[in-house]
Formats: C-alpha cells, structure tokens, sequence
C-alpha cells in the first residue's frame, strides 16, 4: 500500500508506537519511519519481532530504536521513557496501540489494567516529553468504542469494556493536554483482517469475521488501518475528536 505520508514530511519528529512488533503497531510505525520520523518500536516479550522491524527500517534509511515495556509495569514503562528521553529527547507523536485481555492464563482484572490504568500511565510518563504542538492517538474499536450502545461478540466484552473505560479516562485530560498545546484523537476501526484479535475472535466464535463483514459492508486490512492510524496523527483533530474507520451504521453514533 502506498504511504499516506509525503516523503520528508515528518523530518526531525519522534515518534512512540505501543505494541509495533508486529500487525498494526508495526506497519503505523513503520509508515512513520519512512516519512522521515526516528521511531520508537514497543515490544513486551517479542524482541526478535521488534529488532526485525527496526532492522527494516533502517535498512532502508530510516531511523529506529526498540523499547521493551510491560506497559502494566510502573517501572518498565519509566524505564521505556528514560530511554526514550536519552535517545530522541522528545517525543512528538505518541500511538497508544498496546491493547489486549483476551490471553489465557492472566488475571480477571488484567483487560483493565492494560486498557484503562496502563494507558492513563503511560501518557502521565510521556507527558514530559510532548510539547506543544505534539500529538496522541489512541487506537480503539467500534466494539469498544460503541461499548455502552450497541451489542459485541461475548469473548470480546473484558476488552470492549476495558478498552472503552481507558477512553473515558483519556478523554477525561482533553482540557488539559488542550491547554498544553497538546492533541489527542482516538481512531476508532472495525475489527481488522490479519491482527491477533481478529484470529483469537474467529477461533472463539466460527463465522464471527464473514458475519462481521456482512454487517459492515467489507472489513479494512492491517496496512489499511494503519494507514488511518497514522493519518490521525498529522491531520487536524476532528470533530469529538474520533476518527472512525470503517462503517458504523449498525451502530449508535456519539
């Protein structure tokens, strides 16, 4: 897919995707990367996936460093910043993609501390770091998004909900980062074809993705998103700033 970024456009700017080891977070970074940002790929535990995207890029000019982070990690993220802080000095966009709940094995309370009380974290971490004129995105769902309206599928309500108290909570400091010069838009998509989420919903419930497309009309892509994803950082805040990709008829709207 062509880049949505002119070539240079993002010369001199910093850039910290959450999550860019891999499907969304690593194609956003990625279209950052190549229109001239220095990027900061996350990772919590694939480090191999994170030093090949960051190899990647640099290997076709562009600048990168990887940041491993347990975003639920109080320490691991201060850690991440500082790292940040001593490389780059800044940071100019920050993607807050990182998102999960759906994993095996965690605590029943784990979907709200990554989606709610991490993110609350990690932008109270990074805020040193935005000045005016910066950016921060927060990559949701329509499910999410939509959670208090419209009916999702029963595995992915830990994550709708959770996913949709961090918004309320980010949204919450819009006056604030107003004030600082400072803007915030959440990109809300469907589901996306080719992510984690995606796979872990379809094994769950069979047909969950064709009923899905069905409804929606057609489904956007991981390097689609992405493209959006990225779009929101550099074009101006929109309306309620919410960026929505794909259709939300079957939905109710703000």
């Amino acid at each position: 897919m062509t880049n949505p970024l002119a070539a240079g456009s993002l010369n001199g700017q910093r850039v910290l995707v959450t999550g860019s080891s891999r499907g969304v977070g690593a194609a956003t970074v990625g279209i950052f990367a190549e229109a001239g940002a220095s990027v900061v790929i996350n990772f919590r535990n694939k480090e191999a996936r994170a030093i090949k995207v960051a190899d990647a890029i640099r290997a076709a000019g562009g600048t990168a460093i990887t940041a491993g982070a347990d975003l639920t990690d109080e320490a691991s993220v201060a850690a991440m910043i500082e790292t940040i802080r001593a490389e780059y000095g800044g940071l100019d966009i920050l993607v807050m993609n990182a998102s999960g709940g759906m994993e095996t094995g965690m605590a029943p309370d784990y979907a709200m501390k990554l989606n709610r009380d991490a993110q609350l974290n990690l932008l109270a971490v990074a805020r040193p770091l935005l000045g005016a004129g910066a950016r921060v995105v927060f990559v949701t769902s329509h499910q999410a998004h939509f959670f208090e309206t419209a009916p999702t599928m029963p595995e992915y309500v830990p994550v709708a909900r959770s996913k949709r108290a961090g918004e309320d909570a980010l949204r919450a400091l819009i006056p604030e980062l107003d004030s600082e010069g400072i803007g915030f838009v959440v990109v809300s998509g469907d589901i996306i074809e080719g992510t984690v989420t995606a796979t872990l919903l379809e094994r769950s419930s069979p047909g969950t993705m064709s009923a899905r497309k069905v409804a929606a009309g057609r489904l956007y892509n991981v390097s689609e998103f992405a493209a959006e994803v990225a779009l929101a950082a550099v074009e101006p805040v929109p309306a309620g700033n919410t960026r929505y990709v794909g259709d939300t008829t079957d939905m109710v709207t703000d």
